[in-house]
């Protein structure tokens, strides 16, 4: 695993979220900041295996998935994401602050989820079933699109 994906989601991610001033317009795509922070918890969710999608079967070139995932190769701006509607879902929490809060929580349940459970390996819709160290890094790799797409673009260790 990845010490250092890791480490950016355990402290960097959110403290990276919190200085994106919030009526700051996205460079790509329809949601803006607080829809961003809510799709990416839910992403979080998938990971941990507690949102499943309906419909989720294994991808249909998983060698190139996977060869994706596993490098360093950003998401494309504007990546379609087929399970998704066309419009951004409406905001589940009031605040921006507390879809910040949701998103801690489900790091932290996520961080949990592996840790007490040796070997875990959880569908996603996309990419197969992946294991902790592969879900770090479809974790950071997704955090970096986005956090891209609001325009912060944290120093990267290479």
């Amino acid at each position: 695993m990845n010490e250092e994906k890791l480490q950016f989601l355990k402290k960097e991610y959110i403290p990276l979220l919190q200085k994106i001033d919030t009526g700051t317009k996205p460079l790509w795509g329809k949601m803006n900041l607080q829809q961003m922070i809510e799709h990416f918890s839910a992403a979080i969710k998938i990971a941990t295996g507690t949102l499943r999608l309906p419909g989720t079967t294994e991808p249909t070139d998983p060698a190139n998935s996977y060869n994706f995932l596993m490098s360093d190769k950003p998401f494309k701006e504007n990546t379609i994401n087929p399970l998704l509607d066309e419009e951004p879902y409406p905001l589940r929490n009031h605040t921006i602050q507390a879809a910040i809060g949701e998103l801690q929580v489900n790091l932290l349940e996520f961080f949990r989820a592996y840790e007490n459970e040796e070997g875990k390996k959880v569908l996603n819709p996309f990419f197969g079933n992946l294991n902790y160290a592969e879900q770090i890094q479809l974790l950071y790799k997704h955090a970096l699109h986005h956090l891209r797409q609001f325009g912060v673009e944290p120093l990267i260790k290479a």
